[in-house]
């Protein structure tokens, strides 16, 4: 039996790659911030987070034929975009500068709630492994 291939471990893994992926995309666009002709990158991972969530075989029991059904797709990976219908400074670069520091401290939360969530889950594990103790 593998532990770590639970659906909420292989879910918190797609969402701290992109998250990881996001972070990387911020760092990039807040670095070239004055660089001419420099288009701004974007990361969605949004989707590929909602994918797992619906590709994973939950166990569910349905009390009400209203409840919604999980259903399984195909899964797809986070992928960057270039924003390349925007200019905000002369010399053709459209990073705001503001918007990224927003994004970035936004990501740094996801990405802490993320890793609290995981600790939770390692903690569980442990307490099953120590039997209680």
């Amino acid at each position: 039996m593998n532990l770590f291939s639970s659906p909420t471990f292989s879910t918190l893994e797609r969402a701290l790659d992109g998250s990881a992926l996001r972070q990387k995309a911020i760092s990039q666009n807040i670095a070239n911030v004055d660089t001419p002709n420099y288009k701004s990158k974007k990361v969605n991972f949004q989707h590929t987070l909602d994918q797992a969530i619906r590709t994973k075989s939950f166990d569910v029991n349905k009390t009400d034929h209203r409840h919604v059904s999980f259903s399984t797709g195909e899964q797809r990976e986070a992928f960057v975009t270039r924003l390349n219908n925007t200019m905000y400074n002369h010399n053709l670069n459209n990073v705001d500068i503001d918007k990224e520091m927003a994004a970035l401290a936004q990501n740094q939360i996801y990405y802490n709630a993320l890793i609290d969530r995981l600790n939770g889950r390692f903690n569980s594990l442990q307490t099953v492994i120590k039997g209680g103790k």
